[in-house]
């Protein structure tokens, strides 16, 4: 039974040796070594991040402006009793296909419906 009871032990060995130390041990450094060489970026690569970050300034400053300048408005007009939007589109925008000219026409004014009524003053975008 005591040899059972020596075997349940972790640390003991079964021939009745010394407790096995681990395998790895902490090292400290010395204290006058020198510390790793930093990255270096070769030339090609200097110029890689340059250009990765002029391009990204670029990109910003035209998002930018494309939100805080405003957009050409083109011409207003007044909706005359009996003119509906695909009239004006068409009649507005002929370059375009009709269904294309009254989304241009609702977007420029901010509309979610093909209804417009007498009296009503559109936007008709530039083309």
């Amino acid at each position: 039974m005591s040899a059972a009871a020596a075997l349940q032990d972790p640390t003991a060995q079964p021939w009745g040796g010394q407790p096995r130390r681990g395998h790895l041990r902490l090292v400290p450094a010395a204290p006058d070594t020198e510390a790793a060489p930093s990255l270096r970026l070769t030339r090609r690569g200097r110029l890689t991040r340059t250009l990765g970050v002029l391009l990204a300034l670029v990109v910003a400053a035209g998002a930018v402006l494309l939100t805080v300048l405003p957009a050409d408005a083109g011409s207003e007009i007044v909706v005359q009793p009996g003119q509906t939007l695909s009239e004006i589109a068409v009649t507005h925008l002929p370059d375009l296909t009709p269904d294309r000219a009254m989304v241009q026409i609702q977007r420029a004014n901010g509309m979610n419906t093909g209804h417009v009524q007498a009296g009503q003053t559109l936007v008709i975008p530039s083309r």
